[in-house]
């Protein structure tokens, strides 16, 4: 393996989640949504390991402050992007079988949902309905879009597993 293989399949991975960044199935209204746009981060973690997958992971969150032109506060650039996206990196650490990717992909989507959580809680609180604890607002909101999200991310990175397991060997 070359490095310049590597860095060409990691900016692969990360035009893909791009381009599945557009395609939603649905959207929150202060953001989230669910598409396909970890799966791609997802396999190129269990592809050439965590190192690249947090990268991987870090440069699509950077991109997708571009691509949404929103950001709330200030803190909101690490909670909900950079470390939400990166911690999907950790699914390298995760053996490269059926197993494995069900369990790094759960892991590393609730890594991705603590940051989100963390958001939620400090950045997003005035947002939740009056009386309502901002913990349970923010579990509650982003569950609604990241629980479908990692049944997603699991079933097509299980079929490509099953359909294609040499694409997992780097």
């Amino acid at each position: 393996m070359t490095k310049t293989r590597k860095l060409t399949e990691i900016a692969v991975s990360i035009a893909l989640a791009c381009v599945f960044h557009f395609v939603r199935l649905w959207e929150m209204p202060q953001g989230g949504s669910v598409s396909l746009a970890m799966v791609p981060i997802l396999f190129i973690a269990f592809r050439r390991g965590a190192s690249s997958g947090i990268f991987a992971g870090a440069v699509y969150g950077l991109l997708s402050i571009i691509f949404d032109g929103v950001i709330y506060h200030p803190m909101s650039i690490f909670l909900d992007y950079l470390f939400a996206f990166g911690v999907l990196g950790i699914a390298g650490f995760f053996p490269k079988n059926i197993f494995g990717i069900i369990l790094g992909s759960t892991v590393s989507i609730l890594g991705r949902f603590f940051f989100s959580l963390m958001s939620g809680v400090f950045l997003f609180a005035s947002y939740a309905p009056e009386g309502q604890n901002p913990w349970i607002y923010s579990i509650i909101y982003n569950g609604s879009y990241m629980l479908p999200e990692l049944i997603i991310a699991i079933l097509v990175l299980t079929a490509l597993y099953a359909f294609a397991p040499r694409l997992f060997k780097s």
